[in-house]
């Protein structure tokens, strides 16, 4: 038998316990089924022509990799979204000095007030990124909005890797300072 059939047949059987274990790991439905595809994409990408034998302990890396890759991606994009809400309320009256620790309740996350603040940050990045290089725009959006990986990012761009990394690491120092800004 030809490991595309072997990898085939792996991947059918695996398939619903690794949407489990993504499900139980991230909490969301639809990004388990997201994170489970695109694991079992990546092994038959880049692992097809191993032996049968290694595709469960080479999935399972690739799974766990892809999950944490999700909540990376996570925290740098819920910490934009509420980049100006630490900003803003965080001012201690002691020594005005900024806290960026922000912690929102339960009940107040799907609040009217809730939404309408994070429409207001949305629009406040939106802006912000507009005033960014466009490498730097570009780097930023397709790592961080469009969840692409550094290779991905640097094919689309035409760059090295190295350069999608300076890129997004200066975008980002560059909205912190751009949304400070804004704010104040």
């Amino acid at each position: 038998m030809d490991n595309s059939h072997a990898l085939g047949r792996f991947l059918t059987e695996v398939e619903r316990r690794a949407y489990r274990q993504a499900a139980f790991a991230v909490h969301d439905d639809q990004a388990a089924l997201d994170i489970v595809q695109d694991a079992m994409m990546k092994l038959a990408e880049k692992y097809s022509n191993q032996p049968p034998a290694e595709f469960p302990m080479l999935f399972q890396r690739i799974l766990q990799n892809t999950i944490r890759d999700y909540y990376r991606r996570q925290k740098v994009r819920n910490y934009w979204v509420k980049a100006l809400s630490f900003i803003t309320s965080g001012r201690s009256a002691e020594d005005d000095e900024e806290v960026l620790e922000y912690d929102q309740a339960a009940d107040e996350k799907d609040s009217p007030l809730s939404t309408l603040e994070t429409g207001k940050n949305l629009a406040h990045i939106e802006a912000a990124l507009e005033k960014l290089p466009a490498r730097q725009r570009e780097a930023f959006l397709l790592r961080y909005w469009e969840d692409m990986d550094i290779a991905e990012t640097a094919q689309v761009m035409g760059c090295s890797e190295g350069s999608v990394k300076t890129h997004c690491s200066r975008a980002t120092h560059a909205l912190a300072a751009l949304l400070k800004d804004m704010k104040e």
